[in-house]
């Protein structure tokens, strides 16, 4: 999901089927909200189920296309107190469960918000036992888009922007590495491409 122009819809993992099952969404969403009325997990850009080492996996991917889309000062605005309080816990897990893997993680509900949501809710689906890819992938060259911000004029740009986003949050090591959460593995890639749309270029799609 989202499956193209009829079906444009994002999942949630705490309630959209077809990725986890209906215990393993029962577990992710109460583990991240406290008071399910009226709020909702994370959304995601794209998800896909996969294939890792003969497991049935998760790809979650998070796309950018331009700098400002990256936002340090974001926090979690959840206009419900317990809820707040209940997502700071479930990133702290999550923090302490990744430093126990490797240091240096930063995880919070207080900075850098979406980057952490998705590192949090990757190790929380894998400590169910799901094997998961989160791919940040940077759309180059989106010239459309100059009037919000800077668009990523290469795939070196746009890896150099998101590690300079991620430091201090995310170690560098973590990057384009397997992790193991309780024998499950968990890997954070990242990717760019160039789609450029138009006759002048054919059928030349650039390449992740």
């Amino acid at each position: 999901m989202p499956r193209g122009f009829l079906y444009p819809d994002e999942a949630k993992l705490g309630e959209t089927t077809g990725f986890l099952s209906e215990e393993q969404r029962k577990v992710v969403t109460t583990w991240w909200l406290k008071v399910t009325r009226n709020a909702n997990t994370p959304n995601w850009d794209i998800v896909s189920t996969c294939n890792m080492d003969g497991q049935p996996g998760l790809i979650l991917l998070e796309a950018k296309a331009y700098d400002k889309e990256l936002k340090q000062n974001d926090k979690c605005n959840s206009s419900n107190a317990d809820n707040l309080e209940q997502i700071g816990k479930a990133i702290r897990k999550a923090n302490v469960g990744l430093n126990a893997i490797l240091p240096g993680w930063g995880l919070s509900q207080d900075s850098h918000y979406q980057l952490c949501n998705r590192f949090a809710w990757s190790w929380k689906i894998s400590t169910l036992g799901v094997p998961v890819i989160l791919v940040y992938l940077g759309f180059l060259n989106v010239e459309e888009m100059i009037d919000k911000g800077q668009p990523f004029q290469s795939a070196i740009d746009w890896a150099d922007t998101i590690q300079r986003q991620a430091h201090g949050i995310v170690p560098d090591r973590a990057w384009n590495t397997r992790l193991e959460i309780n024998g499950t593995p968990m890997c954070a890639l990242i990717r760019a491409v160039d789609l450029r749309w138009g006759p002048s270029v054919g059928e030349d799609w650039g390449a992740i």
